[in-house]
C-alpha cells in the first residue's frame, strides 16, 4: 500500500449515536451496558483490552490482555508480576485501559489507578483455568529473553507429566490487578467524523460528573 492508499483509507460511522440522556449516571453500569450489548452480538474478543502502563521515567508500552471481571470498584485482569508490565505497574501505579468495537462503532477510554487483588481472588481464579493454562503460567518466564522455544516446550511437557494428576500450585508471581478508574470515556462513532464522546471524571468518592468532549 503507497502513501496515497493509506491516506484514502477510511470508513463513515453511522451505526449509532451518544446522548447525556440516553447513558447512565453511573459509567460502571454504562460500561456494563455497552458491554452486555457486545455479548449478545457475541462480539469476537470483546473483552480483549490495550493495557497502557509506563516506566517511572514515563516511557510507555501496550498490549492486549483480558478482562476478567468488573464491578463499582474497577476492572480486573491477570497477570505476570514480574513482566514488564507488572514491574512497570509496581514502579509505577497508574494505567489506561481501551476497547475498541469496530462492528458497534465504539471505543471505551478507561484511565485509573492499579493495586493487586487478594491473594485469594487470584488463587480462585488461576484453579478456574484450563489446567493447560494454569502450567503455561507456571513456564514462562514473562517478557524475559529466552533461547528457543523448544526450551519452552520442553519444561511444559515435563510439568504436564509433573501434574498431571495433581493440582498445580499457583506461582507467588502471578495474580490479578485492578484498575480502579478515575477517567472512563464513551466514544460512539459519528458521520463527518463529528463523533460523540462523554467523559465521566471522578467528583469524589461515589459521584462522577458527565461531560462531552470535542470530536
Amino acid at each position: 500500500m503507497n502513501q496515497e492508499e493509506l491516506q484514502n483509507t477510511r470508513e463513515d460511522y453511522h451505526v449509532a449515536s451518544l446522548s447525556e440522556a440516553n447513558t447512565k449516571a453511573d459509567p460502571i453500569k454504562q460500561f456494563e451496558l455497552w458491554f452486555t450489548e457486545a455479548q449478545e452480538a457475541k462480539v469476537p474478543e470483546r473483552n480483549a483490552m490495550t493495557l497502557s502502563t509506563a516506566t517511572h521515567e514515563g516511557r510507555p508500552s501496550a498490549r492486549i490482555v483480558l478482562l476478567k471481571g468488573f464491578n463499582e470498584n474497577g476492572f480486573i485482569f491477570f497477570t505476570n508480576y514480574l513482566s514488564r508490565k507488572g514491574k512497570e505497574i509496581t514502579k509505577n501505579p497508574v494505567a489506561a485501559l481501551t476497547f475498541f468495537w469496530p462492528g458497534f462503532e465504539r471505543q471505551i477510554c478507561i484511565e485509573g489507578t492499579l493495586e493487586k487483588v487478594s491473594k485469594e481472588e487470584s488463587e480462585k481464579y488461576f484453579h478456574s483455568r484450563p489446567k493447560n493454562s494454569q502450567i503455561g503460567a507456571v513456564v514462562s518466564q514473562q517478557s524475559q529473553e529466552i533461547e528457543s522455544r523448544e526450551i519452552l516446550e520442553k519444561k511444559w511437557n515435563e510439568l504436564a507429566i509433573t501434574y498431571e494428576n495433581k493440582e498445580v500450585p499457583k506461582p507467588a508471581h502471578w495474580g490479578g490487578f485492578i484498575l480502579r478508574p478515575i477517567r472512563i470515556e464513551f466514544w460512539q462513532g459519528r458521520p463527518s467524523r463529528l463523533h460523540d464522546r462523554l467523559l465521566y471524571k471522578r467528583a469524589d468518592n461515589k459521584t462522577w460528573k458527565k461531560v462531552r468532549l470535542a470530536p
